[in-house]
């Protein structure tokens, strides 16, 4: 089924729809993770940084979501026969300039919460968030996208995963240890999942319109390989976090039915529950990990 039979939503729900909640969890779970491992490494859980940290990540993340839908229709990339969840814009159910500023708004309250934050944290958070900024724009801006060539997955391990947990935690702890890195690899490979789920469907639709994403670069076989690193090489990552990540494995038997669905539904509308599902996924390991390694070292400690 394509976008084109649904039908319009009103007011609010329209721009909930716009902002794709089902893959919000993305830019909430490596703030999570970051947290309880600040605390699993023995300081005291400051939950002002934190909460600040989740609005303007999930922010962030609205903004880049409703700056694609604009450009991606502008370029002719989202129409009414798209078989991915329905584009605003491609659809015509909000004018383009609607849809801008309403990206251009996500950015600028962000930017307001990262003022905050770099009162908290100093330079560090100001570098990473002009960079946050900067990259979300540019994932679908400029002469030359990020989304529109191999490297939207690299974008989103190091944004959404290293960027957030180094973020979350250098604000709980004030240094970067090691573990925060693997633990930003860990909360990013799964993102990078999403996208290559949504690239790999997408993939026919997005070669006409000259885009070079790592689906099209790869082609199915190996893109279905690399979707299945992505979701499993996290999971042998956890057990050099401290005592407790582990409890993430729980999150092992959906990424592997994950991707046994990749590998049974090729193409169209199913892998718009396989995306859903591979989001879901890292919250689980994010939330389960979370939750081992607070009971190590901070409810049970």
């Amino acid at each position: 089924m394509t976008a084109a039979g649904l039908a319009r939503p009103a007011g609010w729900r329209l721009w909930w729809m716009a902002a794709r909640p089902r893959t919000l969890s993305l830019s909430v779970a490596p703030v999570l993770a970051g947290s309880a491992l600040a605390v699993a490494l023995g300081h005291p859980f400051h939950p002002g940084p934190t909460t600040l940290a989740l609005a303007g990540a999930v922010l962030i993340q609205m903004g880049t979501n409703l700056h694609n839908d604009f450009a991606d229709a502008l370029r002719g990339g989202d129409g009414a026969d798209r078989v991915g969840p329905p584009r605003v814009t491609g659809l015509g159910w909000v004018a383009p300039g609607q849809v801008h500023t309403a990206a251009l708004l996500c950015f600028a309250v962000a930017a307001l919460i990262g003022l905050l934050l770099v009162a908290m944290g100093g330079w560090p958070i100001l570098a990473l968030g002009v960079a946050s900024l900067t990259a979300a724009w540019g994932y679908s801006g400029g002469p030359r996208p990020i989304s529109a060539t191999p490297l939207g997955e690299a974008f989103v391990v190091a944004f959404f995963g290293i960027g957030a947990v180094a973020g979350t935690v250098w604000l709980q702890v004030g240094a970067l240890p090691p573990s925060a890195l693997t633990l930003g690899v860990i909360m990013g490979l799964p993102a990078a999942a999403v996208l290559m789920v949504n690239n790999y469907r997408d993939a026919a639709s997005d070669r006409r319109t000259g885009r070079r994403t790592l689906a099209i670069t790869l082609g199915p076989a190996t893109s279905r390989t690399v979707y299945g690193g992505l979701m499993l090489l996290p999971f042998a990552l956890l057990f050099s976090l401290p005592e407790g990540a582990g409890a993430g494995v729980l999150a092992l038997p959906l990424a592997v039915a994950c991707i046994r669905a990749i590998h049974r539904h090729a193409e169209g509308a199913a892998l718009n529950r396989l995306l859903a599902g591979t989001a879901q996924c890292q919250l689980l390991m994010a939330l389960t990990c979370a939750l081992g390694m607070l009971i190590s070292h901070g409810i049970g400690g």
